[in-house]
């Protein structure tokens, strides 16, 4: 009997308070490695009503303008009015910041060359073909929906949007396929003299019309555009905002597991980010090049050690050739210590600011080196395929 089921992701826009903080850790990481690529950044950030928190620990020759920096984001998202209930002018910003453990220091930057792990930890990686950027297509559409949000809002086609907003995307599939959009639902923060009716008209006509196909789309469909039926009151005024909170929104809405840490303010030596890239890059290589249409990936570490503790491969019986000599492939062709990573992905760039909004994945613009499928060729040779 063929198992039908409704699977649901969630995704947020840049001006959720969660967010927020993301991007304000991401872009001080990024201001730091542009001027200091042999840093150590462990940067967090706390947004609520009226002002921002940086916290966290360095270890960097850089000087980084922390405050303007994180005004500077806050602006860029369109926080630009007090009556939005947070304003990147007058909002106050205490910068917290500390110096880098040295116990933690000696076991990452080590004499020979070479880097340990930044902490012990697990990471997962996931491909799947139900998208063309091997994504799962729920959280594919709820990102796509609220980078729409962001869009219509910034280019004044819906002017009464401010910058909170949700997504959720319930998708039905039956078997392993998914096959239509159950539930749409969207809240989206807006001026208080607008009717429910004319939200909910314009996020048909110019959001969900315009992001979810067709085909995928009817009469059955059930969308709820602000359920609580008014959202003036956001961002950080309704809610307090923290760097790493919103981690399957990050990742792919659920439908792999999670080790738990979180990416931004983090420098690519902290596992917790640059081995959550790779497990996806080895992921996304293995569905490309056809030795599975469904890959799971986790890699553990060690804090201070420099390979793997290990490294698990499961392709949820959808491989062409036998588990065990996928895993072979993998350990084989990836260097997935630190150092190998950061070399393989090219990651001592200020790339970061802009993963932390709209997921880390799936997303095949300039920067994100985790989404080239340029290990294929290699795979099909080694499992000669």
């Amino acid at each position: 009997m063929t198992k039908e089921y409704i699977f649901t992701s969630e995704s947020v826009t840049e001006g959720h308070p969660d967010k927020m903080a993301d991007q304000i850790s991401d872009a001080i990481l990024d201001y730091i490695i542009e001027h200091d690529t042999s840093a150590r950044v462990a940067c967090e950030t706390m947004v609520s009503n009226g002002f921002c928190v940086i916290a966290g620990e360095l270890k960097t020759t850089a000087y980084a303008p922390m405050q303007e920096i994180a005004r500077r984001v806050v602006q860029e998202i369109g926080y630009t009015d007090a009556t939005y209930g947070f304003d990147y002018r007058s909002a106050a910003v205490l910068n917290t910041i500390g110096e880098q453990s040295p116990d933690i220091n000696q076991g990452v930057d080590q004499a020979d060359g070479e880097i340990g792990a930044g902490d012990q930890g697990l990471m997962f990686g996931y491909a799947c073909s139900e998208t063309p950027v091997l994504m799962p297509l729920p959280i594919y559409l709820a990102h796509r929906i609220t980078r729409r949000l962001a869009e219509v809002r910034k280019e004044c086609i819906v002017p009464y949007l401010r910058p909170d907003g949700k997504a959720q995307i319930s998708v039905k599939y039956i078997g392993d396929k998914p096959v239509f959009v159950d539930t749409i639902v969207i809240s989206t923060q807006h001026a208080p003299d607008v009717s429910q009716e004319q939200i909910r008209k314009d996020m048909v006509s110019e959001v969900i019309e315009h992001v979810i196909p067709k085909e995928l789309m009817g009469e059955a469909t059930k969308i709820h555009i602000n359920p609580t039926g008014k959202f003036v009151i956001g961002g950080p005024q309704g809610d307090a905002g923290l760097t790493g909170r919103k981690i399957i929104v990050d990742t792919y809405g659920g439908s792999c597991p999670h080790g738990g840490g979180a990416f931004s303010g983090k420098d690519p030596t902290k596992v917790d980010r640059s081995a959550a890239y790779a497990a996806r890059w080895v992921a996304k290589n293995l569905v490309a090049s056809g030795a599975c249409t469904k890959a799971t990936i986790q890699i553990s570490y060690a804090i201070g050690i420099v390979q793997p503790t290990s490294i698990y491969v499961d392709t949820h019986s959808t491989g062409v050739v036998d588990e065990q000599v996928i895993e072979s492939c993998v350990k084989e062709l990836f260097d997935l210590s630190p150092k190998g990573i950061i070399e393989s992905l090219d990651l001592l760039r200020p790339i970061y600011r802009k993963t932390a909004s709209y997921g880390h994945f799936g997303r095949e613009e300039e920067g994100f080196t985790w989404e080239l499928t340029n290990r294929v060729d290699e795979i099909k040779r080694y499992l000669g395929i």
